[in-house]
């Protein structure tokens, strides 16, 4: 069976400096209508710094939607026709005053499939060195070091829950017990 759905119009309601929203009329695969709401987003990146002690940098910050902190790995938001690998060295030095000397692609995660196009490239990077932390205007978070087994069992108690780094915490240790990193 076919399962794709093609698009017959499309409807812009919202345009904003981190995401669109529009509404497009679809023919389904059996060919009755529907719509989808979508939201647009340019993307994001995600980096897991490792340390030579093989711990991992982690940040605190206030999330708006869920009214509380939450722990991530450094992360943000691609400018528009930004390289997500410029992005991803650009956010680890922003938000944790660190470069790498070596950072490799862990690939893509889709965070929520049914109505948004926002696609996270996930990194991992190692030789690090300590730069200055250089946060955007009205950002605020802290810093700190998680060992990688820790942050493991964290993703397994559900006291990380952020879905971005949970994925790479969880590939980037079986990567490490398998010898790869």
């Amino acid at each position: 069976m076919d399962f794709f759905e093609k698009t017959l119009s499309t409807k812009d309601i919202f345009k904003g400096k981190v995401f669109s929203v529009h509404v497009d009329d679809i023919e389904l695969p059996d060919g009755s209508k529907s719509f989808r709401e979508i939201v647009e987003h340019s993307g994001g990146v995600c980096v897991a710094a490792v340390t030579d002690a093989d711990e991992l940098f982690f940040v605190r910050q206030f999330r708006y939607p869920y009214k509380k902190v939450l722990l991530e790995l450094p992360a943000g938001k691609l400018e528009k026709g930004e390289d997500p690998l410029d992005a991803g060295k650009r956010e680890l030095q922003e938000e944790c005053g660190v470069i790498a000397d070596e950072i490799i692609s862990m690939g893509t995660v889709y965070p929520t499939v049914a109505y948004c196009s926002e696609i996270i490239y996930l990194y991992a990077a190692k030789n690090l060195t300590a730069t200055k932390q250089s946060l955007d205007e009205g950002e605020f978070l802290g810093v700190e070091k998680i060992k990688i087994s820790d942050a493991v069992e964290m993703v397994m108690k559900g006291e990380i829950s952020d879905s971005k780094t949970a994925v790479l915490v969880l590939k980037l240790a079986k990567l490490k017990e398998e010898g790869k990193f």
